[in-house]
């Protein structure tokens, strides 16, 4: 004799009685009675009515809302101020918000240190530059180009600094100067 295995991968083929059972089984709804489903649909009703009588009195309160904030001249706009201040208000006293700003204080004043230790390094660094040997050489031969200029636009005895000496060259006055040329230009007819 064989045994037969039972499990989801009956070997038999359904039969008609199989087919029966099966299609008389509704997976959708539990199996109740006329009575109870009644009873159900009326429940139903009678929940929908009611929502429609809430939508109904929520409706004329938001009216009767709204015309008070009418009254008392509460616009949409100053709602918005007012919410839009309310969260700021809210959002500076979280916790968070304190941690960020005082890490942006500390990194602003970190910052800034730093700039200023900037500016003192490179302030030291040309203060170094000037009194070394090779800018003191460059200061002298800028000196010597502007003594010589000096002796050779003012002539010999000509004193002060080179600031003196671009001054007068602005203001003085231009000389003419003498032409090659001593006939009159030819005249063209017109």
């Amino acid at each position: 004799m064989e045994t037969r295995q039972q499990g989801l991968l009956d070997s038999e083929p359904l039969r008609e009685a199989d087919e029966d059972l099966v299609s008389e089984v509704n997976l959708d709804y539990p199996i109740m009675t006329e009575e109870e489903r009644e009873e159900i649909q009326r429940e139903l009703i009678k929940l929908e009515e009611e929502i429609s009588t809430l939508k109904q009195v929520l409706g004329s309160k938001e009216k009767q809302h709204s015309e008070l904030k009418q009254k008392l001249g509460v616009t949409p706009l100053s709602e918005l101020k007012n919410n839009f201040s309310r969260s700021w208000m809210d959002m500076q006293s979280t916790t968070a918000f304190k941690k960020t700003s005082e890490t942006l204080t500390t990194a602003g004043n970190k910052t800034s240190a730093a700039f200023n230790t900037l500016g003192t390094a490179i302030t030291r660094k040309f203060g170094d530059m000037r009194n070394s040997q090779s800018f003191r050489s460059f200061e002298e031969k800028v000196e010597n180009t502007v003594t010589t200029i000096k002796t050779k636009v003012g002539g010999p005895g000509t004193e002060g600094s080179f600031q003196d000496v671009l001054s007068s060259a602005a203001n003085a006055t231009p000389q003419e100067t003498p032409t090659n040329d001593t006939a009159d230009p030819p005249e063209m007819p017109h």
